[in-house]
C-alpha cells in the first residue's frame, strides 16, 4: 500500500514514503530535495540517466531538477525526503551563490544519519530549535562532500520565459501570447524549453501551478483559496495533479500539516 506523510517545521518540509505501485510524473522542485532509501531499490531519471538508489542511499536533488520516480520491483520501496529552501542553505553555509550537488546518490553514513535524525524530529513534531540544530549538523556535513562549485547561470531567454509562466499561474496557458514577446515560434520555444529543463513548458507550468497551490495551503489552510488562486477547475482537477507529484493528494496533505 501506497503511503506518503508530510510534516513541516523550521522552514524544512519532510516526508515519509512507502510505495509499491505508485510512479511519480516527471516534475521539478524550487528546493534541494535530499533524502534516504531505506528499503529496496528506488528508480529515477535524472538528466538523460537512469539512478538506482539502494538501501542507505543518500539522493541529493538540485533545486528545478526535473526527475520522475518509482520502485525497481513489486516488492517497493521506503524512503525519508527533506525539501529545503535555497535560501536556508546558502544562510547555513554563509556561500554567496547557490552551490549544486554533482553527484546524484551517494553513500555516506553521517550523512545519511543527519538526514534521519531531522526527518525523524520533523515528523516526530519536536522543537524548532531541535530542528534548526540538526539542520546545520547536515548542512555542515554536506558542504565537505563532492559540490560543483562551478554554478552555471540560466541561460537569460529561458529564465525570462519562466518568469513570465510563473506570472501566469492563475490562469490558462497561453503559449502564442508568451512567444509573441519573446519573438519566436511556439515549436522553438517547445523545443529550446524542453532541451534546457528536460520538461516541456506546459508541464513547468503545470508544476508551478501545483506548487504554489501546495505553499498557499501551507500558509492559509484554506484547500479551497488555493483551487481559486492557481486557477484550477474543482478540487478534483487540483487532487489529480497534486498527487502526480506529491504521491498524496492536496486535501491530505493539508490534513498532515494540522
Amino acid at each position: 500500500m501506497d503511503k506518503f506523510i508530510y510534516k513541516k517545521s523550521a522552514g524544512i518540509t519532510a516526508l515519509s514514503a512507502s510505495m509499491t505501485d505508485f510512479t511519480y510524473k516527471k516534475h521539478a522542485h524550487k528546493e534541494y530535495a535530499i533524502g534516504v532509501t531505506l528499503r529496496g531499490i528506488q528508480q529515477y531519471h535524472l538528466n538523460g540517466s537512469l539512478q538506482s538508489s539502494s538501501p542507505n542511499g543518500v539522493m541529493l536533488f538540485n533545486p528545478e531538477q526535473t526527475h520522475d520516480g518509482m520502485a525497481y520491483d513489486e516488492s517497493g520501496i521506503d524512503y525519508v525526503m527533506l525539501y529545503i529552501e535555497p535560501e536556508m542553505i546558502l544562510e547555513a553555509t554563509q556561500k554567496k551563490d547557490i552551490t549544486r550537488f554533482s553527484t546524484p546518490i551517494v553513500y555516506d553514513n553521517q550523512i545519511k544519519q543527519n538526514i534521519l535524525n531531522l526527518s525523524q524530529a520533523i515528523l516526530r513534531g519536536k522543537d524548532e530549535a531541535m530542528c534548526n540544530e540538526l539542520f546545520l549538523s547536515l548542512t555542515d556535513n554536506l558542504i565537505q562532500t563532492d559540490f560543483s562549485t562551478d554554478y552555471k547561470r540560466e541561460d537569460s531567454f529561458i529564465k525570462n520565459a519562466k518568469d513570465m509562466l510563473h506570472t501566469n499561474l492563475d490562469k490558462v496557458l497561453k503559449l502564442d501570447e508568451i512567444c509573441k514577446e519573446l519573438h519566436v515560434s511556439k515549436f522553438q520555444f517547445i523545443r529550446s524549453f524542453k532541451a534546457h529543463t528536460g520538461i516541456t513548458p506546459y508541464q513547468y507550468f503545470l508544476n508551478c501551478k501545483i506548487e504554489r497551490a501546495k505553499k498557499l495551503i501551507e500558509q492559509n489552510r484554506d484547500i479551497y483559496s488555493a483551487v481559486a488562486a492557481c486557477g484550477f477547475v474543482d478540487l478534483t482537477h487540483l487532487n489529480k495533479h497534486f498527487k502526480s507529484i506529491y504521491g498524496t493528494t492536496a486535501f491530505e496533505y493539508m490534513s498532515h500539516l494540522n
